[in-house]
């Protein structure tokens, strides 16, 4: 693990403490009804965690603030996924504007952000467009010093909640471009939200859009950069989902470790039968692998290297691990791991999803097998 800065750890104590005392004792009350959390969106913005990524004069972190999202991103989801993922949700969004946008832009916006505490949305899935971000339809026509923004988009994580959205529309044939957009402009409606089977405190809506006029000074970038921007959110999300997966490894590792060491069976207690034991070393392997290659991942980040390669490594091996493991945790368990009393059956629910989201795992190992090929 690399050292951590002195500022880090005040942070993560200080991160450990909320999770102690008011994350932990309402995840399975939020996770059983499915409503967002506000007193947790206002713990995270007391503590700072949501300006992380963006400039230090907002608020932000002056060294290494990937990193340093990762590490609380993890150490929220060893007990609440849905609450890390807000972390991971408001660095997205945020990043086409902290990437691409001009000084009147963030002038405007972070303190939008940082001080009026607007919840970021990232708004570029649509119904017949996933991980195949180029075939998005929603269109945004320029009509003098306009923008008119047609579309629906789905899977919107904070879709319903948000107060700025970043959004990725077509503004030509070819030509995805990105705009910063206010969720009270006229006819921007939020349609379903999602019942799902896992991160059940997390929003997930349809966000539609029918002749909404963006100002043209709204564009991020230039026109037809929205892709390569998407692109580089990506480097910057996918070891902060690599590190919500680990922290979900994490938490049912450690959960079953003690529920073992309280369980007898056959006369001992069940962490010292040696099939129990060869799955939790499995598990505990498994992790500390993440843990790396999650670490390294984001520090390249920080570090203005290119991480494509890592961070698609990292986000496929941390989510296919979490699933294994929290599929094995079920199993020591036996039928209290497949019961809503215990948190194991919550983190096996919530760990599919990071193999998912963010790309499919099997479009990060295209993308690791063309970063190969370049070579």
């Amino acid at each position: 693990m690399n050292t951590l800065t002195e500022e880090q750890k005040i942070l993560l104590a200080n991160v450990q403490r909320a999770v102690r005392d008011k994350i932990a004792p309402a995840a399975a009350e939020t996770d059983r009804t499915g409503t967002f959390n506000w007193d947790v969106v206002s713990l995270f913005w007391d503590l700072g965690l949501f300006q992380i990524m963006l400039p230090e004069e907002y608020d932000g972190w002056p060294q290494n603030p990937a990193h340093t999202l990762c590490l609380a991103i993890e150490e929220i989801a060893k007990a609440c996924a849905s609450s890390s993922l807000l972390l991971v949700i408001q660095a997205v969004g945020s990043y086409p504007l902290i990437l691409a946008g001009n000084g009147d832009q963030k002038e405007k916006y972070f303190p939008m952000i940082s001080d009026q505490r607007n919840l970021m949305g990232y708004l570029v899935t649509e119904p017949g467009a996933g991980s195949d971000v180029q075939a998005i339809s929603s269109t945004a026509v320029l009509s003098d010093d306009m923008y008119v923004l047609n579309g629906r988009k789905v899977f919107a994580t904070n879709g319903a909640v948000a107060g700025l959205y970043s959004v990725l529309a077509k503004t030509g044939e070819k030509e995805l471009t990105f705009f910063v957009v206010e969720r009270e402009l006229e006819g921007i409606s939020i349609g379903k939200v999602e019942d799902k089977c896992g991160f059940r405190g997390s929003n997930t809506a349809e966000v539609i859009f029918e002749d909404v006029l963006i100002p043209k000074v709204n564009m991020l970038g230039k026109p037809g950069e929205g892709f390569t921007i998407a692109m580089g959110d990506f480097d910057m999300s996918r070891p902060a989902v690599a590190a919500l997966a680990l922290g979900l490894a994490e938490g049912a590792l450690d959960y079953t470790i003690k529920y073992a060491r309280q369980r007898h069976t056959f006369g001992k207690p069940l962490i010292e039968h040696q099939a129990i034991q060869f799955i939790l070393a499995e598990a505990s392997t498994l992790i500390e692998a993440s843990r790396g290659l999650m670490e390294r991942a984001a520090i390249g980040f920080d570090s203005g290297r290119k991480n494509t390669k890592l961070a698609s490594m990292a986000k496929y091996f941390c989510s296919d691990a979490a699933m294994k493991i929290t599929t094995d945790m079920v199993q020591v368990l036996g039928g209290y791991g497949y019961i809503k009393d215990y948190p194991i059956e919550r983190m096996f629910r919530d760990a599919k999803l990071t193999q998912i989201f963010e790309g499919a795992n099997q479009i990060q190992k295209m993308i690791i097998g063309r970063e190969l090929s370049r070579k």
